[in-house]
């Protein structure tokens, strides 16, 4: 696994998406998180938020791989909520993601069929409100570039890779976020006729903002 799909929101951010069916208020809310502990205090905040609803249903799905997948009924009838609001998660491929249905009933009872229509509706309205980022496990490097030529230099690094920090001194040191450590190397080395080399520093999973990478 070198990729995956998010929310397109920063860590910690939220959006909301309301729906209304047969008078009972559905509200979306869903949250990019990295852990089950960030996703529980999420929950947590939003029952402390809308303690008047009688229901706070919830789906998450933690980790590169998704291998974390929680979902709670809350009261529902079982299988009419969280599960349902899991299958719409999973079904976009989406991780490190909460998603809480908060329901205020409208008096008019749903059937099992309609609760996990509504559920569903609900969970992927917020989703589309969210949008989805792609997060890559990148190769790490350290570029070190004499500060006469970091200008030029720097120019081309973004045109490759992701600039991740800039550190100025004697020399400039780019920290940079490539797919292959090796090929930027070449490059690297082409344009300063061997002078000036990537030092590897490992990989790290990552935001990808330039589609050049």
């Amino acid at each position: 696994m070198t990729s995956y799909r998010t929310l397109d929101l920063g860590l910690g951010e939220s959006v909301a998406a309301e729906i209304e069916i047969k008078r009972s208020r559905f509200l979306g809310q869903a949250c990019r998180v990295e852990s089950e502990e960030h996703a529980r205090a999420f929950i947590a905040d939003v029952r402390a938020a809308y303690h008047d609803a009688r229901h706070h249903c919830t789906a998450f799905v933690i980790g590169a791989r998704g291998d974390l997948q929680r979902s709670n009924d809350d009261g529902e009838p079982a299988g009419t909520a969280g599960r349902p609001m899991l299958e719409v998660v999973t079904g976009r491929e989406l991780s490190d993601v909460v998603v809480v249905v908060t329901r205020w009933f409208g008096g008019i009872l749903l059937g099992a069929g309609g609760l996990v229509r509504a559920y569903g509706d609900a969970t992927a309205a917020v989703l589309d409100q969210a949008g989805v980022r792609r997060r890559e496990e990148l190769a790490i490097g350290v570029v070190t570039v004499p500060v006469a030529e970091s200008g030029a230099f720097e120019h081309r690094l973004r045109q490759v890779a992701d600039v991740v920090a800039v550190e100025y001194g004697n020399a400039v040191n780019f920290t940079v976020a490539v797919r292959d450590v090796d090929d930027l190397d070449r490059q690297l080395a082409a344009w300063s006729s061997g002078s000036i080399r990537v030092d590897p520093m490992g990989s790290q999973w990552r935001d990808v903002a330039n589609p050049a990478l």
